[in-house]
């Protein structure tokens, strides 16, 4: 070899080391792309768009339960059903009936007519993302933004509901806080209202056809006393066989003398003339009244005393119906009552110092994490595509 050849090949050996490092790096790089695009990449952009642009959110939490007073005690679990503690809760279909309304589209609207809800969730200060998307948006895109923000759940161990509302500023959370639970207490008002109204509408109608019954058997009444000019034909009866019991007495008496006379004194005499006339003025007033007792005549006491059992008798039950009515009423009353629902509240909204939420280093942790899994996951599944392609 001539100089000239070691000099060319003393060149070369750097050159050729220089692309192997270059080479070397690039496989390496290129082994570490698809990690890079489908993890390191999301996750960058995930915490830039965390730490660089989406703004502080405040959290107001306030908690609250339904109850009544004929509310069964919800078991706490644990220690409480050890000890015999039962929660003050009111059964799981009322505080769901609660829970459901501060969620939904009426909640929202009536919450939109007494505070500005779209310029509270469009704050300056809120990003673009985090914002409400419309300064005029549907009933539907203001529902669907309000339950992102606005969260309620219920511990059915113990009973108490958790309402958190987030929001851009500290004040404008704890504002529809407050309004949430006013609303909240408002419905309950009117669920009270409306089992009360229904509970109580069937025995006040009882209650009304009792006293018409009532009513109509006493015109009934008081038409037949006038028809027959007689306030009681009972009492009135009893008086008139009295009278014709006293009458048939003197007869009998007048005719016990009427015959002690016969075989005495001539029966033209002026006194057994005046005992004959006696006999007989008797018999005619017995004959008369017995008439007014029994007779056919429509003033008949024994008629009219029928007409008026007949009315006592339905004057008698109509009381009675309208007793059982009233009691009813009473106790229907008394029931609704007792079931009334209230929303009491344990813990009243908070009006937040620091802003916790977004909670930026658990969300990039997750996405990381869980682009890791999904990684791994596809890279196993293309693996075993090409061991199996082999």
């Amino acid at each position: 070899m001539n100089s000239h050849s070691w000099f060319e090949a003393s060149a070369q050996e750097p050159e050729t080391e220089q692309k192997g490092l270059l080479r070397g790096f690039w496989d390496r790089a290129a082994a570490w792309r698809w990690p890079f695009i489908f993890v390191a990449l999301p996750t960058l952009l995930v915490a830039g768009y965390y730490y660089l642009v989406a703004a502080d959110q405040y959290e107001s939490e306030a908690h609250f339960i339904v109850s009544s007073n004929s509310s069964p005690g919800i078991s706490t679990g644990g220690l409480g059903s050890l000890f015999g503690i039962s929660g003050m809760g009111g059964s799981q279909g009322q505080v769901s009936a609660v829970t459901d309304y501060l969620e939904s589209h009426g909640a929202v609207a009536a919450l939109r007519k007494e505070i500005d809800l779209v310029a509270i969730f469009r704050r300056p200060e809120a990003d673009v993302v985090s914002r409400l998307g419309s300064e005029t948006p549907s009933p539907e895109e203001l529902v669907k933004y309000f339950r992102g923000m606005v969260k309620v759940h219920n511990d059915r161990d113990n009973g108490i509901t958790t309402l958190t509302v987030h929001a851009f500023r500290a004040e404008d959370a704890q504002v529809i806080a407050n309004r949430l639970l006013a609303l909240g207490e408002a419905q309950v008002n009117r669920m009270n209202e409306r089992r009360y109204r229904d509970a109580v509408s069937a025995a006040q109608k009882q209650v009304a056809l009792a006293e018409a019954r009532v009513s109509q058997v006493q015109s009934r009444m008081t038409a037949f006393r006038q028809s027959v000019q007689d306030i009681n034909p009972e009492v009135t009866g009893q008086a008139q066989i009295g009278l014709v019991s006293n009458l048939k007495a003197q007869l009998a008496g007048a005719q016990a003398s009427l015959a002690s006379m016969g075989g005495v004194i001539s029966p033209s005499s002026p006194q057994y003339i005046a005992t004959q006339r006696q006999v007989r003025a008797l018999q005619g007033q017995i004959a008369a009244q017995s008439g007014e007792l029994t007779g056919r005549s429509p003033k008949a006491v024994a008629s009219n005393l029928g007409d008026y059992e007949d009315l006592r008798v339905q004057q008698e039950f109509a009381g009675k119906s309208y007793t059982a009515a009233a009691a009813s009423l009473i106790s229907a009353q008394q029931e609704a009552t007792r079931q009334q629902l209230y929303v009491d509240r344990v813990v009243e909204p908070n009006l937040a110092v620091k802003s916790l939420f977004p909670q930026r280093a658990r969300i990039v942790l997750i996405t990381f994490l869980a682009l890791c899994v999904a990684y791994g996951i596809g890279w196993l599944i293309l693996a075993g595509v090409r061991e199996h392609a082999a």
